[in-house]
């Protein structure tokens, strides 16, 4: 029984010549902005829950309207 050496051919990832368009920076109500306000209100929202769980208090005690 005699084992061969054979050579397996590799196949090269082509590299992208072009870059993708960047979006351009807009005002107003885009769905970048609507992310990032998103994901603020999540993490305050959040972390009004641990502030109420560590103190003991609501956010209207905090704020003197109780």
């Amino acid at each position: 029984m005699s084992v061969e050496n054979t050579e397996t051919e590799v196949s090269e990832v082509p590299t992208p010549t072009e870059q993708p368009p960047e979006p351009e920076p807009a005002f107003g109500w885009t769905e970048y902005a609507e992310r990032i306000n998103g994901r603020l209100a999540m993490l305050a929202f959040f972390g009004l829950l641990f502030l109420e769980f560590v103190t003991h208090q609501d956010l209207f005690s905090w704020l003197g309207l109780r």
